[in-house]
C-alpha cells in the first residue's frame, strides 16, 4: 500500500533514515514501502530504484528463512531491478528489440552498476533456491551482468565480482565447470579486497569448505566472523550482524556437511 507523505523528497529521506536500521526487518519494510511510493510518483528516480532492488534482496536473504517467501522477495527485486536497468535508454532499447539482457549488458555504464550487480544477485539466489536446472537456465545472464561488473567496478559493493565467482565454481557441478581452485583464489582475493565484509567468508565456509572437506578453512571462517566487531563497520553492520547469525546456524550443520571420520580428526587435533 502506498505510505502517505507530503512529499516524494520527504518520503526518500524518511526511507533513506529507516534503511540504515534495516537489521530490523520491520524498519526495513517499513523503508521499502516509503522507497516504493516515491517510486509510483517519480518512476526514474535512480537512488530510489537501486534501494528498492538491493532492499528486496536482502530482506530475502538476511530476513526470511521461508523458501516460498524468498523467492517471491527476489522476484519482487529482479521487477525492481529491470525497472532500474531500463532508465539505460540503450539498454532498454536493445531489449525492446530483441536482444537478451545477456548481450545488451554491453549498453550498461558504471551509473547503472547497482542496478545490474543486484539483478543478478536476486536472479542468482532465485535460481539457485529452485534447483539446478533453474539455475543452469540463468546462469548466461548471471555470468554476463557479473563480468560486465567485474568489468567496469571491480571493487564494487566489496570486491562483489570475485565473491560471486568464488561461491560460483564451488557451487556449479562438476560437469557444468566447477574449479574448487578457482573458488578458493577468488574467495581469497574477495576476503584481501574486503576483509569487513563478513558475508563472504560466510560464503566460503558454506560452500567451498565442505567441498574441499577443509575442516580448518570452515572453523576459521566462522570463528572470524564471530569475533568480528561489527561497530568497526557502520555502513554494513546489518549485513555483518545477520552473517553473524547465519554462522551461528552454520556451524550447528557442520555434522551434516562434513565427514564423520574427519570430523573425528579434526576435533581430537584441535580440543576445544
Amino acid at each position: 500500500p502506498a505510505v502517505a507523505v507530503s512529499s516524494v523528497e520527504a518520503a526518500i529521506a524518511q526511507a533513506d533514515a529507516l534503511w540504515e536500521q534495516r537489521v530490523e526487518a520491520s524498519k526495513l519494510q517499513e523503508a521499502l514501502a516509503l522507497y516504493a511510493s516515491a517510486h509510483a510518483a517519480d518512476p526514474k528516480n535512480r537512488h530510489v530504484l537501486q534501494r528498492l532492488t538491493r532492499g528486496w534482496y536482502f530482506l530475502g536473504d538476511g530476513h526470511t528463512t521461508d523458501k516460498d517467501t524468498k523467492l517471491a522477495h527476489w522476484k519482487t527485486a529482479m521487477d525492481y531491478g529491470t525497472a532500474c536497468l531500463a532508465l539505460n535508454t540503450e539498454y532498454a532499447g536493445r531489449v525492446a528489440g530483441g536482444e537478451k539482457e545477456k548481450d545488451a549488458v554491453t549498453s550498461l555504464t558504471k551509473d547503472d552498476v547497482p542496478c545490474i550487480y543486484w539483478y543478478a544477485t536476486a536472479l542468482g539466489k532465485w535460481g539457485k533456491l529452485q534447483g539446478i536446472a533453474k539455475t543452469l537456465a540463468n546462469l548466461p545472464t548471471v555470468k554476463a551482468f557479473i563480468s560486465h561488473v567485474e568489468q567496469i567496478h571491480t571493487d564494487y559493493y566489496y570486491f562483489g565480482p570475485a565473491r560471486y565467482w568464488g561461491a560460483y565454481y564451488a557451487v556449479l557441478p562438476s560437469f557444468a565447470g566447477q574449479d574448487l581452485g578457482k573458488s578458493a583464489e577468488y574467495f581469497d582475493a574477495s576476503i584481501k579486497g574486503a576483509p569487513h565484509y563478513l558475508p563472504t567468508r560466510g560464503l566460503r565456509a558454506e560452500n567451498l569448505a565442505p567441498k574441499t572437506g577443509d575442516l580448518a578453512l570452515f572453523h576459521a571462517d566462522i570463528a572470524a566472523i564471530l569475533a568480528f566487531d561489527v561497530s568497526t563497520a557502520p555502513e554494513i553492520r546489518a549485513e555483518n550482524v545477520l552473517e553473524q547469525e547465519k554462522a551461528r546456524q552454520l556451524l550447528a550443520k557442520r555434522d551434516e556437511l562434513f565427514d564423520a571420520k574427519a570430523i573425528a580428526a579434526y576435533d581430537a587435533a584441535n580440543p576445544r
